[in-house]
């Protein structure tokens, strides 16, 4: 995740870390990330929910007064941070969130009539878009968290009642490995060579 984000010319990270945050921060420290990059980790507690280690980060003075880009780290991507950035400082508003829409784990039928099965489309594209979990924030959007903030619920909700949320839709290549399933499939595409999201790869090509 943070070589998606260095490749494209982000250079300071912040970890938020809980659940074997020691675990986390020794393969920060030993890991040699692209020259100019720092990779920091910040414990923010063990049951703390997603809206709450940004509460706990700001509330330390760790996060600034700047625009900060933030994810969940389970969803990978071969989204174009810099256009999403653009868009952001393009429309004024305080946050905004990546929309995808993700392959269906399901074949679906096709339907004629009543009940009249014509045929099946296998794991089709959503019609629907989804949270895709790459954001930017502006120091406004972080008023929205408290500690005990769940970042998808309250906050992006409250964001949205207020006008204050936008979207902007990345078409590319986007998965999350939330099941045993979804990492076999990543696992496979990664040691194949097939990952999409391997950005830097394309980037040191060039």
């Amino acid at each position: 995740m943070i070589r998606i984000y260095a490749a494209q010319g982000f250079r300071r990270f912040l970890l938020l870390t809980g659940y074997k945050g020691e675990l986390i921060e020794r393969f920060a420290t030993a890991e040699p990330w692209p020259e100019g990059v720092s990779v920091e980790c910040v414990d923010t507690g063990l049951p703390t929910p997603t809206g709450g280690r940004l509460a706990v980060a700001a509330a330390a003075g760790r996060l600034g007064e700047e625009t900060i880009a933030l994810t969940y780290a389970d969803g990978v991507a071969d989204v174009d941070l810099g256009a999403a950035l653009d868009f952001h400082r393009g429309h004024g508003a305080a946050a905004t969130l990546t929309l995808v829409r993700p392959d269906t784990p399901w074949g679906v039928a096709m339907l004629e009539g009543k009940d009249r099965v014509s045929g099946f489309v296998e794991k089709p594209r959503m019609e629907q878009w989804i949270n895709g979990g790459f954001f930017f924030f502006e120091p406004a959007a972080l008023a929205y968290v408290k500690e005990d903030s769940v970042l998808e619920r309250e906050p992006l909700e409250r964001l949205a009642s207020d006008g204050e949320l936008r979207g902007f839709r990345h078409e590319g290549f986007w998965d999350c490995m939330d099941t045993y399933k979804d990492a076999v499939l990543l696992n496979d595409l990664w040691e194949g060579g097939r990952a999409p999201w391997q950005i830097w790869e394309r980037a040191g090509a060039q």
